[in-house]
């Protein structure tokens, strides 16, 4: 065909009406030279003149332009373009309004060139072009094999061939429910139909749902006929406005199974892309699950990971040890929702739980592996929370916005429930662990400090915040008389059961030996002798000790203090009138060697002056770089010079809670003894 052609047609806005352009272009470019643009060409003038049919709603003309480079084809109405409907809403995957736009879609992906244009009379025009290109050779065609199917009678065999053949590379080029939609439109035009309707159910428990339409349907009878899927994909394609014969449902049959082969492809593939999504999903709820070691953050997340996703709102209830449910969380994708489902989710709220919730979820708690649905407050599903054999409480989960749960979701659900029952056990356990670490400690220090005429006592101890297990830092002060105390400080190396055990040996110990009439410095010696015949070098300890003596008739008012340290940090001596400085000659820490090099010094309290002794998570406290240092603690000391023994420990544990907002990785003791001004 030299030259240029040109063909003109002016239609109603009549279903029927695609077909006589199709008729026209297929006419047109009949000619083998057209092989390759002619499949192309019909499909995408089809599009836009069924758009136009189901838009416009007005008279619209289809202008085909042929030339030796392209195949242009101009779809001109009076009515709002597809451009407009499809920026007017969001094109949705099934249904009426799935077409909305779809022309749009498959000239960006199809056409070389297209565009749209508005005139001052109203005229909206949409118009592509296909590019021209030699035509390959066609291979020859196998024989058709044994057992394909029956061959449909016609009377126009080349009606027929075309209605069945798409080419691969146009199929190919299309999505599933364009390739889907083609094959309807055919249908219809080689039966004469008034409708052709695909409806598929995607097993998600929404129904069937129209995937495409070519034509008005008739609600009075028709043609039905059943695409052969496999479960839990199902579906049917439905012929009205017509009266098919024999051949004509061969052919329809024929169509479904070319439709159930892209409609079951599509859902493979969106199965296939679901799963990816869900293993993505759960390995990032596995690792929320697992960032938090605390009981109630770790059940806040549960909820946070299921809404929207798999549910309008979810629930977490935990059992106590006698199987009574409390609500521990809850969400909802509306918030504003929040306080009437807290009111039937709450088994202590009123009106609390629903007799049939409540008894559903009693089920769980008695059955194992069990998953059971309820219909209030709205339907949905709910799943034990288990681990390690236990039954820890109930996830309970509203169904999504639209829909029931699809056999996925509950899959899914009861994945995450593993996942959480088992993050909410490892919370639990580790809060047990805690406590327990926390019992023994205080086990470990004194209850009460004794009240001294003269003397004023004050300690703290802040546990580390990192980490469960019980430390090695521990203090003491011991009355061995009216006129004379024990005051020690240390830190046993290591943490856990056996730091606390060692903890406990040295208290002890050191306890029985000054009370027994040793001097201190011998007391210290002793002391390492048994912690040597433990023979667990791993576990020594750095000791403060210090006795305070009240002075005898007729010497100067104020105590005297004996001090021992046995690899310990120096005690900070506190002058009434505000300064401070360190006190005491290192020594060997005990444990480590068979003798200790130990040196006693004397020092004097004066009335206002304080002595504070403290372990090294004071100055050993972190800034990045930087530590909390000794220097800074002399500061914050002679800073409370003049305050009670409470206030000054008071004084120097803020000041090391100022220098790092970090979590302590260490523990922190301080205790003071003040000699009481006069």
């Amino acid at each position: 065909m030299p030259g240029t052609t040109e063909r003109r047609i002016r239609l109603p806005p009549d279903p029927r009406s695609p077909g006589q352009v199709r008729r026209m272009l297929l006419d047109a470019l009949g000619d083998p030279e057209f092989e390759t643009v002619v499949d192309t060409t019909v499909l995408l003038a089809s599009e836009l003149c069924e758009n136009s049919v189901l838009h416009a709603g007005t008279e619209y003309e289809v202008e085909l332009r042929v030339n030796d480079d392209a195949v242009t084809v101009t779809v001109s109405d009076r009515g709002a373009g597809p451009l407009e409907v499809h920026l007017a809403r969001p094109r949705r995957l099934y249904g009426r309004a799935s077409t909305h736009g779809r022309g749009l879609t498959m000239l960006q992906r199809l056409a070389a060139v297209w565009g749209t244009r508005h005139e001052a009379d109203g005229t909206h025009r949409t118009w592509f072009s296909v590019l021209r290109t030699p035509a390959p050779p066609a291979p020859a065609l196998p024989a058709e094999p044994v057992g394909s199917g029956p061959v449909p009678a016609g009377s126009d065999p080349e009606r027929t061939r075309w209605l069945l053949h798409v080419p691969t590379g146009l199929a190919d080029r299309l999505e599933p429910a364009e390739l889907v939609a083609e094959l309807a439109r055919r249908l219809r035009e080689v039966l004469d139909a008034g409708s052709v309707v695909v409806e598929v159910d995607d097993g998600d428990g929404t129904g069937l749902s129209e995937l495409a339409r070519s034509g008005v349907p008739d609600p009075e009878g028709g043609l039905e006929v059943a695409l052969p899927t496999t479960a839990p994909l199902r579906g049917r394609l439905r012929v009205t406005g017509g009266a098919p014969d024999a051949p004509g449902r061969e052919l329809a049959e024929l169509v479904a199974h070319r439709v159930a082969m892209a409609v079951e492809s599509a859902w493979l593939r969106g199965v296939d892309q679901r799963r990816r999504a869900w293993m993505t999903y759960l390995a990032e709820t596995s690792e929320l699950l697992s960032q938090s070691l605390d009981v109630e953050l770790a059940v806040a997340v549960v909820p946070q990971v299921v809404v929207p996703r798999l549910g309008q709102w979810c629930a977490v209830h935990l059992a106590d040890p006698l199987g009574r449910l409390r609500l521990a969380a809850l969400t909802h994708a509306d918030e504003d929702e929040l306080p009437e489902l807290r009111a039937v989710l709450d088994p202590g709220g009123r009106p609390g739980l629903g007799g049939e919730l409540r008894d559903r979820l009693a089920e769980l708690l008695r059955e194992d592996g069990a998953t059971v649905r309820f219909a209030v407050p709205t339907d949905g599903v709910a799943v034990a929370l288990r681990a390690r054999g236990r039954t820890l409480g109930t996830l309970v989960v509203g169904r999504p916005d639209g829909r029931p749960h699809s056999p996925e979701d509950v899959v899914l659900i009861g994945d995450i429930a593993r996942r959480a029952g088992l993050a909410i056990h490892n919370a639990q356990s580790t809060a047990a662990h805690v406590d327990v670490s926390q019992a023994l400690q205080q086990a470990l220090l004194p209850r009460a400090l004794p009240v001294a005429p003269g003397l004023d006592f004050a300690a703290q101890y802040l546990p580390a915040t990192a980490g469960s297990d019980v430390g090695g830092d521990f203090y003491d002060v011991l009355t061995i008389d009216p006129a004379h105390w024990l005051v020690s400080i240390g830190d046993v190396c290591g943490k856990g059961a056996r730091a606390a055990a060692r903890t406990g040996l040295v208290r002890d110990v050191l306890r029985v030996l000054v009370r027994d009439g040793r001097t201190l410095a011998r007391a210290v010696e002793l002391l390492n002798d048994v912690m040597m015949d433990a023979d667990d070098p791993l576990q020594f300890c750095t000791l403060a000790a210090a006795q305070v003596s009240r002075p005898g008739p007729g010497e100067p008012p104020g105590f005297d203090v004996e001090l021992v340290l046995a690899g310990h940090l120096q005690p900070v001596l506190v002058r009434r009138g505000g300064t401070a400085e360190l006190i005491g000659e290192f020594g060997t820490a005990v444990g480590l060697v068979p003798q200790v090099q130990l040196t006693a010094t004397r020092h004097r309290l004066a009335p206002g002056d304080t002595l504070l002794v403290y372990t090294d998570g004071v100055t050993e406290r972190r800034r990045g770089d930087e530590q909390f240092g000794s220097e800074r603690l002399l500061a914050a000391a002679a800073a409370a010079a003049d305050r009670p023994a409470a206030a000054l420990v008071e004084a120097a544990r803020a000041a090391v809670e100022r220098f790092s907002a970090d979590p302590r990785d260490d523990d922190i003791a301080l205790l003071a003894v003040r000699a009481l001004p006069h």
